[in-house]
């Protein structure tokens, strides 16, 4: 390790000389210049804020304070819009300046570790767009869609406040920690901080988690492509539109990203356009229909692919082109709300938000909304991709909040948006869609009759208005069509068609909108593979060093198909058994995911208080004690609840009574066949419930020891380890947001007047 002072996060100015013999302009914009832009307040500056704020306040007041008959859609976007700025421009801020201090003069690991394949200097917009598409899966799709059975109001709250203070805090620190350890993973940096025990505890978790997780993200795309040719097309263009990308970018037009960004967007609108005409010819139909299983081992054999190539021909190229699609359309659906102003009819509060047997999930509002709700909140899956690819492309240290932290930003938008879009369409409508089978009875006639049951306030389905529903959006049902994927889209298509092309675009705006999702989700499924390797790398390092090399490519391949393969057995088995394997784990998914998060922040936690940031410690423990409380008491309630539709082991007793009574039929297994299913899969599903929160407490522990005895060190003046890499002079420079502020374009102007051959041999690349 290098010399360095105690709380890691500056070296002597002499140490990072940007360049030795004069040659190259500074690596950073000087500290005092760029402290005198931020503190300098202009009147225009200062109204903006203010009306920022004002603008937010009366959008928090009418959603969560007037609460009428209905409530307009439009204080959704102006509250999460105006919460994000402010939590942006300040907060963000604070924990930049007081926790973290980047220092640009210090290069990072895609600088000095360069190497063409897993450590490349991205541009900072690319690197956004990899980032935000690879965290953004299923969750901030599906998890709102399903909680919108509590209500607006608790959902709401959890996905703007949770993530200004919890999820976006999450991500931009394991980022930048993992950058300063050479993109280190989380299980690995885990290890280091807390010793034997808690690291190995960080370790098992991580690598079976992620296994569930990587394994349900793919699931949702097989679900939302099988038998469709539309969106297999469509989807499926996307991989050579990147593979041209990557080349056109490193080749053919170095540094043109604007360029090729434009070139991009045209083909891939020239394939969803060009997927709804293919899938209308009778080659087209029969080529691209492909059953689920097919897709799965087509997936399967991706994400091989996608995790060994560099990282520059297909991931990043591909995510960022993927983005345009992403944020394009919930911004489109932003607009589309303020201009069609829908009326939301659901309750701030339900009837279901104080009852655990709710028809779309079980469970009370506590601790069940905030495991529910992931990605669009928190989401521990985030920190393995901010410890897995996105610290090994970032060009400078400063950019880790625009990532970081906005990329978490925008996820949450996008969660906003979908929530917004389930609670837009018809109380019955969305009941009948996603309630299982077993209740509604799978006909428009029975879910009819099962929904005008349930007592809802001013709820009035009839068998007329599902099927002309189904019928305007080209489907032959939507009776139980569970999951959140399907009520996204028939939202999407619902608010769409008042902005463009009325009822008759309906059909076009759904599938379009279910295709949006499987390329959303899609993008997550190729990273998690990567980052997946990246971990299970490291934890064979720890025994056989030459596996850490993230370039040994026989260490790389090896590691990559034990992770496919392991993500793959699991989404074959969900595939295959409709009631066994991954879509029983589906309801672990949430907790899982969450007990990864507070991991996370436990191992930041550990790292802050090393660094000696004890003053601001606060930042990272009340999210980890939030997040800590939520999925332990969720866990408990899955293991212990004496509840069939609560607990796993509750559930396991009542199929198994069943069982042995001689029934050949209980709930919504209808053969003796599939009661045995549920009697398997639910044992698992506790017995993983145990494995993961035990693991869970055990690293929490760990970190709150580490924290505790790095205050008694730096208190007794004893200097704390530090695991931080050797810091390295940086000979390149980069802006560190989006827009580039007076200061950075003056560096920039220096910078371009160096002879490109000497910029292009100090970037790293080859």
């Amino acid at each position: 390790m290098g010399t360095m002072p105690e709380d890691g996060t500056r070296t002597a100015a002499e140490d990072l000389n940007p360049d030795v013999d004069g040659s190259l302009p500074p690596a950073s914009v000087d500290d005092a210049v760029r402290d005198a832009e931020e503190r300098r307040w202009t009147p225009a500056k200062i109204a903006i804020w203010v009306a920022i704020a004002l603008l937010g306040g009366v959008a928090w007041f009418m959603l969560a304070v007037v609460r009428g008959e209905t409530v307009n859609a439009i204080w959704f976007v102006f509250a999460s819009v105006c919460t994000y700025l402010i939590g942006y421009r300040f907060y963000s801020k604070v924990i930049e300046r007081y926790l973290l201090k980047p220092d640009d003069r210090r290069a990072t690991p895609a600088e000095y570790k360069a190497d063409g394949k897993d450590y490349v200097r991205t541009d900072r917009n690319v690197l956004f767009g990899h980032h935000f598409a690879a965290i953004a899966g299923a969750g901030p799709l599906v998890g709102p869609v399903i909680a919108a059975q509590m209500g607006y109001l608790p959902g709401t709250i959890w996905i703007i406040i949770g993530v200004v203070l919890a999820g976006a805090v999450q991500d931009y620190l394991v980022m930048f920690f993992s950058m300063r350890r050479g993109g280190r993973s989380l299980g690995q940096m885990a290890r280091e901080e807390l010793g034997v025990i808690g690291g190995t505890a960080a370790l098992v978790a991580t690598l079976l988690i992620m296994v569930i997780i990587v394994a349900i993200l793919a699931l949702v795309v097989v679900n939302a492509l099988g038998e469709s040719p539309w969106g297999v097309f469509s989807v499926g263009m996307t991989i050579p539109i990147a593979l041209f990308m990557g080349v056109y970018l490193r080749y053919l037009r170095p540094g043109k990203v604007m360029e090729v960004s434009i070139i991009g967007f045209v083909l891939l609108m020239a394939a969803i356009i060009g997927g709804g005409a293919v899938a209308g010819t009778e080659w087209g139909a029969a080529f691209f229909h492909l059953d689920k299983v097919t897709i799965a081992w087509g997936l399967i054999v991706y994400g091989f692919i996608a995790a060994i190539l560099p990282v520059w021909l297909l991931l990043a190229p591909r995510d960022y082109l993927s983005t345009f699609m992403k944020i394009g359309v919930i911004a489109m659906l932003a607009v589309a709300i303020i201009v069609v102003r829908p009326e939301i009819t659901v309750p701030a509060f339900s009837e279901f938000a104080g009852r655990e047997n709710g028809p779309v999930f079980s469970g009370a509002l506590f601790p069940f909304l905030f495991v529910t709700i992931a990605c669009g909140a928190l989401s521990g899956f985030h920190a393995l991709i901010s410890s897995g690819t996105t610290p090994k492309l970032i060009e400078k240290e400063r950019q880790t909040r625009f990532i970081g932290y906005g990329g978490m930003l925008m996820e949450s938008f996008v969660a906003i948006m979908a929530l917004v879009a389930a609670i837009s369409i018809d109380r019955g409508i969305y009941f009948a869609m996603n309630a299982p089978a077993a209740l509604t009875g799978g006909t428009v006639e029975t879910a009819a009759q099962w929904v005008n049951g349930l007592g809802l306030a001013g709820v009035n389905i009839t068998p007329d208005v599902l099927a002309q529903t189904a019928s305007n959006v080209g489907e032959e049902s939507i009776v139980s069509r569970s999951g959140g994927a399907p009520t996204l889209a028939v939202g999407l298509a619902h608010i769409m068609q008042q902005f463009i092309g009325g009822t008759g675009m309906m059909a076009f705006w759904y599938h379009f909108a279910i295709m949006f999702e499987a390329l959303f989700i899609l993008t997550a499924v190729d990273a998690g593979t990567r980052v997946a390797r990246f971990m299970l790398q490291d934890s064979i390092g720890n025994f056989a060093p030459r596996f850490k090399e993230a370039s040994w490519r026989p260490g790389a391949w090896l590691c990559t198909a034990i992770m496919v393969g392991a993500w793959g057995a699991v989404l074959l088995m969900g595939v295959t058994d409709p009631l066994g394997g991954i879509n029983t784990l589906f309801p672990l998914f949430g907790i899982a995911n969450q007990l990864l998060a507070a991991i996370a922040l436990a191992v930041c936690m550990a790292i802050a208080a090393k660094r000696g940031s004890f003053r601001y410690l606060w930042i990272v423990a009340v999210p980890l004690a939030f997040t800590a409380v939520v999925t332990i008491t969720a866990s408990i309630h899955k293991i212990f609840s004496s509840v069939p539709a609560v607990g796993y082991f509750a559930n396991n007793a009542a199929f198994s009574k069943a069982l042995a009574d001689g029934k050949t039929s209980f709930g919504t297994a209808k053969t003796t066949a599939a009661m045995e299913a549920v009697v398997r899969n639910t044992m698992i599903q506790g017995w993983l419930s145990v494995v993961f929160v035990v693991l869970s407490i055990i690293v929490i522990i760990t970190a709150v020891a580490a924290t505790v005895k790095a205050f008694r060190n730096t208190t007794a003046g004893i200097p704390n380890l530090n695991n931080e890499d050797r810091p390295h002079p940086s000979r390149v420079y980069a802006p560190a947001g989006l827009i580039p502020t007076p200061a950075e374009r003056e560096l920039m102007a220096e910078w371009n007047k160096v002879p490109a051959n000497m910029r292009a041999e100090r970037a790293g690349h080859h």
